[in-house]
């Protein structure tokens, strides 16, 4: 493929997520049509079929960025399999996106929000093996819903505020900080 083919897809791509995402600000999902973004977007609704199956498939793929993009601020930490508790990353990614992350949580996306998996070798130091599969879902719904928390407040806290609020949670557990 062409580079300036590629580019005007990616930015039609962009054009599309942008109206969905400001869209489920103020609608539910089913409440929205491929015709109102097409409308929005001022796009053909060719265009938005030949980027994507439906609004679902929007959803999906708006949600699989966001996850790979968390993934990428701890590409070190698992390519290394050394876990440095650095949430500080998160959250500041959380504030500079926030919409993204209020559509993710909107969509329920954070079923299996990827986040989980980097607690990992932490809980294992802590918590006997036989029962770190229910501190692992403790802390992935404790962690969602800091996030959504701080999200519905408007991310009004600082990145740090929300990180010594997640770290005092494991405060008293041999000495974490």
């Amino acid at each position: 493929m062409n580079t300036p083919n590629n580019k005007r897809r990616k930015e039609t791509r962009d054009k599309i997520s942008k109206v969905f995402i400001t869209l489920l600000q103020t609608k539910e999902i089913s409440e929205i049509s491929v015709t109102d973004i097409c409308k929005l977007a001022k796009i053909n609704r060719s265009t938005f079929y030949v980027n994507y199956l439906d609004i679902y498939d929007l959803a999906y793929k708006i949600g699989q960025e966001l996850e790979q993009e968390v993934l990428s601020l701890y590409q070190e930490e698992r390519e290394t399999n050394h876990n440095s508790n650095n949430f500080l990353k998160l959250f500041k990614h959380i504030k500079d996106n926030q919409i993204f992350y209020k559509t993710y949580f909107k969509l329920k996306m954070d079923q299996n929000f990827i986040i989980k998996d980097y607690d990992y070798h932490l809980s294992k130091r802590l918590y006997n093996d036989k029962y770190i599969d229910y501190h692992m879902e403790f802390f992935k719904a404790g962690l969602n819903a800091i996030i959504k928390k701080w999200l519905e407040n408007g991310c009004q806290e600082s990145p740090e505020e929300i990180e010594s609020i997640l770290k005092e949670e494991y405060k008293n557990k041999n000495n974490i900080t």
